[in-house]
């Protein structure tokens, strides 16, 4: 299900004046509310956030364990034991991973056991199969023969090369956490190691807010699929996968369609049938004001004159920012589902996900307001020549950030159809509005994409 999320006044004039990247930050993330929590399989739960706390039902582990394979012995029947004067035990079974019924070990008395079985009772430690002959009567061994192979290794003698002090090579009951305890609190995503703590503690499932379906749809007649031969006019549509492969890691389940001709009928009816299965709806390209900019076309009343009131919720707008200057937000369908619409070239569309969609997608995981957009950090500027930037524009330029050095280097131009320099970048540089250069040796914002 979409996240229900109301619609909300906007400021009068909305497509009239300019806005701010953080006005428009703000616009986006008051129209989204965290996805209603569900219950889910352990593994369908990866990458989501808990919504409970979740506490130890059982010790881990819960019973002493061997962390070796060798011996259960009585630490009084290897004192002084070396090489030259071993200690010699009667072997009186084996102890196995998942062993029931457990043999007692008594004075002058050995148990083979197997890591992570547990503790037989009588024995105080562990000596490893290493420390001693592995029951062949000849010098230290180095494994043991297979019970299958040799069964009859489970009796007859053992040497011991060395003592062992009392719980030596014993996990303790408990020792990784005790009945009762926080095994998990809420608000925590579910990566691997979360996922096996809570499979470790006998849950099955859990409860959280599932991950984000964002459905990206490009537009534009001149777009070709990659892997289709390019005729006179045409290009590769890449910013419909740099968004997918951008959702996906932001935490969301990324749908991508391909892309839509420069027809607003057919966007519109290719938008409603993918309401179905979107949280989040993103399109990119047609939002400028171009003749042929179909998203704004498509989702705007009658299609035409500015005084026109958006259709769903939808708006466009101009931000006091470069590049990505042409934004579309609003909400559509009967669930209101979210939608950004963000611009064409493929630097702008990038640069306006990282700072309008990631946050959106972040946001409907349930993840708090400190994980929802990208780390900031300050660094130098380390160039040969003055960043230059326009006045009363935000400036995202690409960079390269040394964490050692605290330096940030720029990467390619600031056209924002460079999208060879975007992929050899790991950082946004970001120039306020009221500043028109930026010197070497400067300091400066620098957002981090890694």
């Amino acid at each position: 299900m979409s996240s229900s999320a109301p619609q909300h006044p906007r400021p009068a004039g909305g497509r009239h004046r300019l806005w701010s990247v953080d006005e428009h930050l703000a616009d986006v993330l008051a129209a989204v509310r965290p996805l209603e929590p569900i219950e889910l399989q352990l593994l369908d739960a990866q990458g989501c956030v808990l919504v409970e706390d979740v506490t130890v039902p059982v010790a881990l582990p819960p019973f002493d364990n061997s962390s070796m394979d060798g011996y259960a012995v009585r630490t009084a029947d290897v004192q002084g034991a070396s090489e030259e004067f071993p200690a010699v035990l009667a072997v009186i079974g084996d102890v196995a991973a998942g062993s029931g019924e457990l043999p007692t070990v008594g004075p002058g008395q050995a148990a083979r056991i197997m890591t992570g079985a547990p503790l037989p009772p009588g024995a105080e430690a562990v000596v490893p199969v290493e420390w001693t002959d592995g029951g062949t009567g000849g010098g230290a061994a180095s494994g043991m023969t297979p019970a299958s192979a040799a069964p009859e290794g489970a009796a007859g003698e053992v040497r011991v090369h060395r003592a062992a002090e009392a719980r030596a090579h014993v996990r303790s009951r408990g020792s990784d956490v005790q009945a009762g305890d926080l095994a998990l609190a809420a608000g925590t995503v579910l990566g691997p190691p979360q996922i096996a703590l809570l499979a470790a503690i006998g849950r099955g499932t859990v409860r959280v807010r599932p991950r984000p379906r964002v459905v990206v749809l490009s537009t534009g007649s001149e777009l070709v699929q990659p892997g289709e031969a390019l005729t006179p006019g045409t290009i590769y549509d890449s910013n419909s996968f740099a968004l997918a492969a951008a959702a996906r890691d932001a935490g969301a389940i990324a749908y991508r369609v391909g892309a839509v001709a420069d027809d607003a009928e057919t966007l519109r009816s290719t938008i409603e049938d993918q309401l179905i299965r979107a949280d989040l709806l993103v399109t990119t390209g047609g939002v400028s004001v171009g003749a042929y900019d179909v998203v704004k076309e498509a989702l705007t009343a009658a299609g035409s004159g500015e005084g026109d009131e958006p259709a769903g919720g939808v708006d466009f707008r101009k931000l006091a920012m470069q590049p990505g200057k042409p934004q579309g937000f609003g909400t559509i369908g009967p669930d209101h589902t979210p939608l950004l619409a963000l611009p064409g070239n493929p630097v702008s569309s990038y640069v306006s996900f990282e700072l309008f969609v990631r946050p959106a997608i972040r946001t409907l995981m349930g993840l708090p307001e400190s994980e929802v957009s990208r780390p900031g950090v300050r660094a130098v500027l380390k160039a040969d020549e003055p960043l230059r930037s326009p006045a009363a524009r935000r400036q995202f330029l690409r960079g390269k950030y040394d964490a050692e050095a605290g330096t940030v280097t720029p990467v390619g131009g600031s056209g924002s159809h460079l999208i060879a320099a975007l992929a050899h970048a790991d950082s946004l540089m970001v120039v306020p509005e009221d500043v028109t250069s930026v010197e070497p040796g400067a300091e400066l914002e620098v957002i981090l994409l890694g």
